[in-house]
């Protein structure tokens, strides 16, 4: 089972691109869509997400778009995930209630969260983006 969801994964590879091709000016849904092959309607609630979450600072108008909120070094790829977190989806189950769960799933990922949450803290957009930009 995955530890990153597809839309946490989504979320961070958008803000690697933007942190990429944001030169000076925001990078359009539109494009950002296009260079993942995602329809833009998909990749919208988890740009909004980003924008809430004080990852991305959203532009609207004609030349409007998304960049960066902050430096590279200060985005690391927990924060990513927790403000991706909010962005809704229709495909979301809501979470079983039971002593099993409360009892004994939760405590146990809950640990395991922790651990991958402090791995997630360590790593950058600026590493990431510097490893994405010599792919080119």
């Amino acid at each position: 089972m995955p530890l990153v969801s597809r839309k946490g994964i989504l979320a961070i590879a958008a803000v690697i691109d933007i942190a990429i091709h944001a030169r000076g000016r925001p990078v359009s849904a539109k494009a950002l869509a296009a260079r993942h092959k995602l329809p833009p309607r998909h990749l919208e609630p988890v740009l909004q997400a980003l924008v809430r979450g004080g990852i991305l600072r959203g532009t609207r108008g004609p030349h409007g778009g998304y960049e960066l909120a902050r430096e590279h070094k200060r985005i690391t790829a927990e924060d990513i995930l927790r403000a991706a977190g909010s962005a809704e989806g229709p495909g979301d189950l809501p979470m079983p209630i039971s002593a099993l769960v409360n009892e004994v799933v939760r405590p146990a990922l809950i640990d395991a969260e922790c651990v991958f949450s402090t791995a997630l803290g360590r790593i950058t957009i600026e590493e990431m983006a510097k490893r994405a930009e010599a792919l080119k």
